[in-house]
């Protein structure tokens, strides 16, 4: 039977390749958003702002409402508020929610609260969580770490990808041991399906690449998929590295075994690596570029 769902956004990265994934499937999706970017083929559109939605969604109920653009409590309390009914409900929560000076890797169970690293994105995080699931019990609730794809309009790879083909030398923090952790969008949409369809008694999970990958690992990845040889130079300084470089001096990990558990394995990071280079390819425009390069030649070439 056709499934009627929901996803907030439907243009950007994460809801946009969401409402791609659930067309294909054969669901009839409903988009929300302001209508200011095109929209994705085979999706209806419901026109407005979630923070103005007035009596737009009275009429509609939904089999499951994808929440990927709320950011907080107020934004799941509009949305809850507007919508006529639904069955089931995800939230695209983050791994922010876990403070820096909590023992790693963070579990579900880890308390949340202030990161200094991600500062309010992440404690109004916590609270969106705490307001949904005070609402509505039976919510999932998905804490992904840095998400990576086709659509990804985020100047992590793609800047990366611009480098090698620009032949440039590559600017990494101190040797580029820093590792992270990433999960490719597919599987997060793969991930949602089976939350729907096991509706496991856990609510919240960790989402994730089991594996983590230095950044100097990372970077010569996206070199060699770009067919380019990988040349770095080794940044020593104290210089803030969010001025040249895509992450920040931050080292986490998340605890992803009630994941795997449902889900065993996912993406190998070449193979995603692989489809972001593609997609970019075509869509270097509609990523939002930072002056990363531009502070590299002015201090460091």
């Amino acid at each position: 039977m056709m499934k009627n769902v929901l996803i907030t956004g439907g243009t950007v990265f994460v809801s946009r390749y969401a409402a791609e994934y659930y067309v294909k499937k054969g669901y009839r999706v409903f988009v929300l958003n302001r209508n200011s970017k095109t929209q994705p083929d085979g999706v209806t559109l419901i026109e407005g702002d979630r923070h103005d939605l007035g009596s737009k969604l009275h009429n509609y109920h939904f089999d499951i409402i994808f929440d990927i653009t709320a950011y907080t409590a107020n934004d799941i309390d509009l949305l809850l508020n507007a919508v006529g009914g639904y069955e089931n409900y995800i939230f695209i929560s983050s791994s922010a929610v876990y403070p820096e000076s909590c023992p790693q890797p963070f579990h579900e169970q880890t308390k949340t609260g202030a990161n200094k690293y991600w500062g309010k994105y992440g404690t109004d995080k916590i609270e969106a969580e705490q307001t949904l699931l005070k609402r509505e019990p039976n919510a999932y609730i998905l804490r992904p770490p840095y998400l990576y794809g086709p659509m990804n309009n985020v100047y992590r790879e793609a800047f990366v990808f611009e480098c090698a083909l620009n032949n440039r030398k590559f600017y990494l923090p101190k040797e580029g041991q820093l590792r992270l952790q990433f999960f490719h969008v597919h599987d997060l949409c793969r991930f949602m399906d089976i939350i729907l369809d096991k509706k496991p008694s856990r609510h919240i999970f960790n989402v994730g690449n089991k594996e983590t990958v230095s950044v100097r690992d990372w970077a010569a990845l996206c070199y060699k998929i770009a067919g380019r040889n990988f040349e770095f130079v080794n940044v020593n300084s104290d210089v803030e590295q969010r001025n040249y470089f895509s992450f920040y001096n931050y080292e986490y990990c998340l605890d992803v075994t009630a994941q795997e558990a449902l889900m065993p394995g996912t993406m190998p990071l070449e193979e995603g690596l692989k489809e972001s280079f593609e997609w970019y390819l075509n869509n270097s425009d509609a990523v939002n570029k930072k002056p990363y390069i531009e502070y590299i030649e002015n201090n460091f070439v």
